[in-house]
């Protein structure tokens, strides 16, 4: 399938600026038991942050982000995202100011509670840690966040959002300090490199094959979307795309059992296409809202994904769970 759906792509480069790494001569600071101790970053083995910081910085995001969903104000949490969450945040509250210029008429606060932080030991940048928590929203489900940063004098910042059932979190491997092990995005010892996953899941979504298991995320999705592919007066297009650079880089800790759990992001585009005296059904608001061009034969959603998975030490990799969001479309 030809790469040219005639979308002019906005390749998310807020994330891509952000990743300025250190220069060797920058210090960083490691809070431990005995107190203050400088060593340098990029060199030592340190914990990414304290337990006490890691619950600040989800305070902080969780307070911007009800302020931002409140108001239909991207500016309001823009310190606090970052990567694929960054933009698929954005888009919806784009989206929603444009509806209801006043705010959010359905608002109603995100309440996080009983987190629990896994924050890996690592030297280099950047840092980042994960927050599991139950939410207000999304029923039983627990809200995974990973915060990172890429300088002591940058915020902590929401990079992947996803929602898993308690049941399909695994146990990671810590050391006797209670600190998490991060997995390199080149480790050989899983069944994918971490590196590679957002690579492979594009191509799967395309071809299939056995690297993943089935599943709503998976074989599920496939199904679905080949179901809608040809339909009587309007076809469909499909392209995935990898997202492996600066703030939608893969991270990855490693389970008690020697697999790894993988955060990674993806892009997707839809095109709608209607025969001749057709046209493409009407898309509601918040996608018009996002639309540039006048929506005539054609209509061109693109979309960002972030999916976490279960990376076995063998075996087929299990996503457990995908947020995708809207964040352009195009007429013609």
């Amino acid at each position: 399938m030809s790469r040219d759906l005639g979308l002019r792509r906005h390749r998310g480069l807020r994330g891509l600026h952000k990743c300025v790494f250190t220069a060797a001569s920058l210090t960083a600071l490691s809070l431990t038991a005995s107190g203050c101790v400088v060593v340098h970053g990029e060199r030592e083995v340190l914990p990414a942050t304290t337990r006490a910081e890691a619950a600040k910085a989800l305070e902080e995001f969780t307070a911007a982000y009800n302020a931002a969903d409140k108001a239909y104000d991207g500016s309001l949490d823009a310190d606090h995202t970052t990567g694929a969450l960054a933009d698929i945040d954005a888009a919806r509250l784009k989206a929603g100011r444009a509806n209801s210029p006043e705010g959010n008429p359905r608002h109603v606060p995100l309440k996080l509670t009983d987190a629990k932080f896994t924050i890996p030991a690592k030297a280099g940048w950047p840092r980042w840690f994960l927050a599991d928590a139950a939410g207000n929203k999304g029923g039983e489900t627990r809200w995974l966040l990973v915060f990172t940063r890429n300088g002591l004098d940058e915020p902590w910042e929401a990079a992947y959002l996803t929602l898993v059932a308690p049941e399909d979190i695994p146990e990671f491997r810590t050391d006797e300090d209670g600190w998490a092990e991060a997995v390199p995005a080149n480790a050989t010892d899983v069944a994918v490199p971490p590196g590679e996953l957002s690579k492979d899941y594009a191509s799967y979504l395309k071809d299939g094959g056995e690297v993943f298991s089935g599943g709503p995320h998976t074989s599920a999705w496939r199904d679905a979307r080949g179901k809608k592919a040809e339909r009587p007066g309007l076809a469909r297009q499909y392209i995935d795309e990898p997202m492996t650079n600066g703030d939608y880089a893969p991270l990855a800790l490693r389970t008690e059992d020697g697999g790894a759990l993988v955060f990674f992001t993806t892009r997707h585009f839809e095109k709608q296409t209607a025969a001749e005296g057709a046209s493409v059904p009407t898309p509601n608001k918040d996608v018009l809202a996002l639309t540039t061009g006048e929506i005539r034969q054609s209509l061109t959603l693109e979309f960002v994904s972030n999916e976490v998975a279960l990376d076995p030490a063998d075996g087929a990799v299990e996503v457990l769970g995908r947020i995708q969001g809207l964040t352009s479309a195009k007429g013609e």
